[in-house]
């Protein structure tokens, strides 16, 4: 179950990399600075470095076999996840909708639904692990 949570997270990774780099391509640092984009800059940025962070927890969760660095990786997790939804909630607003501005409106409806469902599948593959390792 490890290695299927490892997979996912880095699944999630790459689209969240295909997000992040539609948003920027389309201008979203730069709307960021004219305060033209409904997502926090602080979120833009703290969302995938904490998933980065919570991913190298998590490999050396995989390489110690140690139930404090699971817990970790999953007490990261749910700081991630916290963003994700911070930001599909302010996706979702603003699609089309007469408050829709900003870079992320850029973004294919697809791509943000592979990255929330594999996102939502990790942190779950991610708590079962964590548990099942303190139970050992």
């Amino acid at each position: 179950m490890e290695f299927v949570a490892l997979a996912a997270w880095v699944l999630s990774t790459v689209a969240g990399i295909h997000l992040l780099m539609i948003w920027t391509r389309t201008g979203g640092l730069r709307r960021q600075a004219t305060k033209v984009t409904r997502f926090p800059m602080l979120v833009m940025v703290g969302h995938p470095l904490a998933a980065v962070v919570g991913l190298i927890v998590w490999i050396a969760y995989l390489v110690t076999d140690e139930a404090g660095y699971a817990w970790g990786a999953f007490g990261v997790l749910l700081v991630v996840i916290l963003q994700g939804f911070l930001l599909f909630t302010r996706w979702l607003v603003g699609r089309g909708g007469r408050h829709a501005r900003g870079a992320e409106q850029d973004f294919p409806a697809t791509a943000v639904l592979v990255h929330g469902v594999v996102a939502v599948a990790t942190f779950v593959l991610v708590f079962l692990t964590a548990i099942e390792v303190s139970r050992s």
